[in-house]
This record gives C-alpha cells, structure tokens and sequence, in this order.
C-alpha cells in the first residue's frame, strides 16, 4: 500500500500565498512592510486589486478634514490617534461596549468596529462637537445635572447614543431609554441615574 500512496510535494511559500487569495495578497503585505508609499497595489491579470491606503474627505464636528488612512484602519484610529480627537475611548475595541460611540451621519456607531473608509465623504461627530462654545449640549448638561456618572470612562460614549437615540425618538419612555443604550457599557453600574438623565435630556430639548 505504501508504494501506491503518492508523496505530496512540499508546499512553497509562493504557492501557499497564491492559494490563500492570489499575489495580490502577499504583494500588498509586502509592500506595507517595506513601506511602499503607493494607494494600491496592483496584482497580474484577473487578480483583485488590494489597496492599502486612501485620503478620506469628510467633516468631523463641522470641519471639512483630508486625512490618510490605512485599508485596515478604524474610524476610532483615526479620531484618537491622526486627529487627536480622544473623547471616543478604546475599551473594548471589538464592538461590544460602546466606549467609543460616535455619530456617524447622525446615527450611533461604534468607531472601533467602522472602518476609516467607510467614513469618507460622511459626517462624524463626537463628543467634543456637542458643546456651543461655554455651553454644554443639553445630554452633557443632563448627566452632570443626574449624576449620570461615576469614573466617567463610558460616559462620552453613552452621551453619543443618548444624542443619537433622541435624534430618532424625542419623547422615548424609560423602556425606550433602557432599550436605546443597550449596546453601552457602564462597569460602574450607574445605569438608573444615565436613564434618568437621558430623560431630563428629552424633556429640556422637548421645550427648545
């Protein structure tokens, strides 16, 4: 039996990176490690092109900003390290806390699990665009009013989904509040008085 059985060939490292998606794959690592400063790389015939970095128009608490970012990197990269907007917090960073909610295109996202790209030609705002110069946003001013913190670690991110959440609902009910931030994270374990707060939130900015 043993003379029937064929001998598998070694694999080569070429070939093994060809099946795991074509040149195009190892031609893009490559080209990072070595710091090709190229947009993309572009394989042989009938092979994708991989990019590995683009300039991302877009407007970040009302600017219009350029910025270079990697195919692979996230929105919250970019806010924290590229534009040193750091209210937005790394906890987690795989999209199960919230600490690094923002709004993108008036909607709640977690910019750690948003790729930059995704965001070019949209609008983000963070936290630090909510104030009017000296004036604090009504959610900010609500959770200071409540108590709606204790170390204050998630409590940019919770303010974020309690702007966006308010944007979609004006008037939600307590279960509606609970329901809406679901997706945020407080280890303190102060949620009575965030919902409290969200709900003076509502009520101010019903009267504005």
């Amino acid at each position: 039996m043993e003379n029937l059985r064929k001998k598998k060939k070694p694999v080569s490292r070429r070939a093994f990176l060809q099946s795991m998606g074509g040149g195009a794959v190892g031609a893009g690592v490559v080209s990072r490690v070595l710091g090709k400063e190229s947009l993309s790389v572009q394989a042989g015939p009938g092979d994708m092109e991989i990019v590995s970095s683009g300039t991302l128009s877009l407007s970040v608490n009302g600017k219009k900003l350029k910025v270079t970012a990697e195919a692979g990197e996230t929105l919250l990269e970019v806010l924290r390290e590229k534009l040193r907007l750091t209210g937005a917090k790394r906890v987690c960073n795989r999209g199960e806390c919230g600490g690094c909610t923002v709004l993108l295109n008036g909607k709640p996202v977690y910019a750690c699990h948003t790729l930059a790209l995704q965001a070019d030609g949209a609008e983000v705002l963070t936290v630090e665009g909510l104030a009017d110069g000296d004036k604090l946003h009504p959610v900010q001013q609500a959770f200071i009013d409540k108590d709606g913190y204790q170390c204050g670690f998630c409590t940019p991110g919770f303010i974020m989904a309690s702007v966006g959440l308010l944007k979609k609902n004006a008037k939600p009910t307590f279960d509606e509040i609970r329901a809406g931030l679901a997706g945020n994270l407080c280890r303190c374990g102060n949620y009575q008085k965030i919902y409290a707060a969200v709900g003076a939130a509502a009520d101010v900015l019903g009267r504005t």
